[in-house]
């Protein structure tokens, strides 16, 4: 088994996990602080929730491309790599997008979701309801993000993903209980830097494997129809990719060390084409310069020194 394999899954689910414990942690932190303590049980019921849903999600999805692997018809390369390519795309979208968007409103975080517990507060009666669908959202979208990751990367293996999720929520879940329960010193705002420096080159290596799969759909189309062989810019498997820039396989091969790692974690290709190099730098350039601009002292998170929740902001 590859264990490589399992280190972007397990950078995605880190960062994912590690902010959906900043909600938990800020909720927990918040009902205590109005001697509420005895609504914890909604705050734990919203996060098994939300985990249940997000998992519930991957296997709707994983049973999509399973059912589509054993069909069988002449189009099932196709659609396999239609979906594919699709699933690569939406991840891309949603974890570009929540990269910046966690950056920018970072520091509002702690505000937004004591709004939304004194809004449940108010509503006596159904408080605890208010607070589980709070924690329950912010679970599931986090979680909806990471199956989304994993399912992008479904053909790396769902064994070699499980290990990587599952050690990344761990890690995140013991960070938060080190942060919360303990009062440990973490500079979550270098956390997040560090880590979504990380998430961005994770992601543009899932930019690589879209094109990947949108030229690998074209040619089959091409193989069953004739008439889509126009779409084809490029002769040869390069189809829409363009010319062959590099070539490592006698160099840097990706399914040996350090390439693996390298394929793994960025998306390397021992391949790689024009087309794939140009929009791959595209994407750093547009998401990273937005990332960067996002990492002003008055858009992050500081340092959150103690337990109380008045060390949130």
């Amino acid at each position: 088994m590859d264990l490589s394999a399992a280190l972007p899954t397990f950078v995605v689910t880190l960062r994912e996990g590690f902010e959906a414990s900043l909600v938990v942690g800020i909720v927990l932190a918040c009902l205590k602080k109005v001697q509420q303590t005895k609504l914890n049980r909604w705050v734990y019921q919203g996060i098994s929730g939300g985990i249940v849903a997000s998992v519930m999600v991957g296997f709707l999805l994983g049973g999509i491309l399973q059912g589509v692997n054993t069909y069988q018809s002449p189009y099932t390369p196709v659609i396999k790599e239609c979906l594919a390519a699709s699933f690569g795309l939406v991840a891309i979208l949603m974890l570009s997008w929540m990269l910046i968007w966690m950056t920018q409103q970072g520091k509002s975080l702690k505000a937004e979701v004591e709004q939304g517990i004194q809004a449940a507060l108010i509503q006596k009666n159904g408080a605890g309801k208010g607070i589980f669908l709070l924690v329950f959202i912010a679970v599931l979208r986090e979680g909806f993000e990471t199956v989304l990751f994993v399912v992008a990367k479904f053909q790396a293996g769902w064994q070699t993903s499980t290990i990587g999720a599952v050690t990344g929520l761990t890690t995140a879940a013991i960070l938060g209980f080190l942060l919360f329960q303990l009062g440990i010193k973490i500079n979550i705002r270098l956390f997040f830097k560090v880590m979504g420096i990380f998430l961005l080159l994770v992601v543009g290596g899932l930019v690589i494997g879209v094109l990947k799969h949108l030229n690998l759909t074209i040619i089959f189309l091409s193989q069953l129809d004739p008439s889509f062989a126009t779409w084809c810019i490029f002769p040869g498997d390069s189809c829409i990719l363009g010319p062959l820039i590099w070539d490592g396989t006698e160099i840097l091969p990706d399914k040996q060390f350090p390439g693996i790692i390298l394929k793994s974690l960025f998306g390397y290709r021992q391949n790689l084409y024009l087309g794939q190099i140009i929009i791959y730098i595209l994407f750093l350039i547009s998401v990273g310069t937005l990332y960067f601009r996002s990492l002003s002292p008055s858009s992050t998170l500081k340092t959150i020194p103690q337990k109380s929740v008045e060390n949130l902001n």
